[in-house]
């Protein structure tokens, strides 16, 4: 899981009724972060930080949410969690946290009213721990993918969780599943696809569908080589969704690193696309239907 990386935790608020739910990655100390935006219609707050030019040069948590932009608000619980336990950016007298989130729009399935807010996401931080469940919780309860040939043909799915030893070096990820193309397996093979004939053509999709991912490793980079990482691990998602990167998607990759070991960056990036790979698939399989 992403918690073989020491000093990582994980929770997750899960709302079965409105069918949405949040999930918090909290770091240690020390932890430098950035971020790739590869889709089309991302709902972000707080990666303008992670510019390699901007001044933060530390980051607390992470937060996958759903709720579309209306999930974005969660970020407040998150943050005044972390500031009751003096963590975040000391400006003067104020501790401000850093805490960047993404979002996958999940309202067109459960409440279309629900999503989650700061005292959910309060909750997640209280819950978080080593042990991640996956498939539809958290962030990925409310997710959905290959909506390429329309609503009636879509399938469930969810989160998932992976990482890799190499070494000294670990690398995990969670990845939250709500593609529009298909999830395949290392084959090819369909794992989540549309049961559609062949050459069946493309319905009218609008941009509601996204594949959020926060890799996390205890090398050694700085925020210009996170950057570098997370777009190498955004490979993982093209790896297992066919096609990925529409202008239908808001895709994001997260990467932070604890800087607890010394690594060569181009390695890190090669194992974070096949562990972003690897997380993905394992939500989707582990994703349980709704009503």
């Amino acid at each position: 899981m992403i918690t073989a990386v020491p000093g990582v935790g994980v929770g997750h608020y899960t709302d079965r009724d409105g069918v949405t739910g949040c999930t918090v990655i909290l770091l240690p100390p020390g932890t430098r972060g950035s971020c790739a935006i590869v889709g089309s219609a991302p709902g972000t707050r707080e990666t303008d930080a992670l510019r390699s030019e901007s001044v933060v040069d530390e980051i607390h948590a992470i937060l996958l949410t759903g709720g579309s932009s209306f999930g974005l608000g969660a970020t407040n619980g998150v943050m005044s969690w972390l500031r009751e336990r003096n963590v975040g950016f000391s400006m003067r007298d104020v501790i401000v946290p850093i805490v960047p989130t993404a979002v996958i729009f999940d309202l067109g399935i459960g409440d279309g009213l629900a999503h989650p807010g700061a005292d959910d996401a309060r909750a997640a931080c209280d819950n978080a721990a080593t042990d991640v469940e996956e498939g539809s919780v958290g962030a990925g309860t409310g997710a959905t993918v290959a909506k390429w040939a329309g609503p009636d043909h879509r399938r469930k799915g969810g989160l998932g969780t992976a990482s890799v030893r190499t070494g000294d070096i670990v690398v995990g990820a969670i990845v939250v599943c709500n593609a529009v193309g298909d999830v395949v397996d290392e084959h090819g093979e369909p794992i989540a696809a549309a049961d559609v004939p062949p050459g069946t053509p493309w319905a009218s999709v609008t941009p509601t569908n996204t594949v959020l991912a926060a890799v996390v490793t205890n090398a050694n980079l700085d925020k210009r080589t996170c950057a570098h990482v997370a777009r190498m691990g955004a490979a993982g998602i093209a790896q297992a969704v066919r096609p990925a990167f529409t202008f239908f998607d808001g895709d994001v990759v997260f990467c932070a690193a604890t800087g607890q070991a010394a690594a060569e960056p181009i390695a890190v990036g090669a194992v974070a696309a096949d562990v972003v790979a690897e997380a993905l698939r394992r939500g989707v399989r582990a994703a349980q239907s709704v009503p």
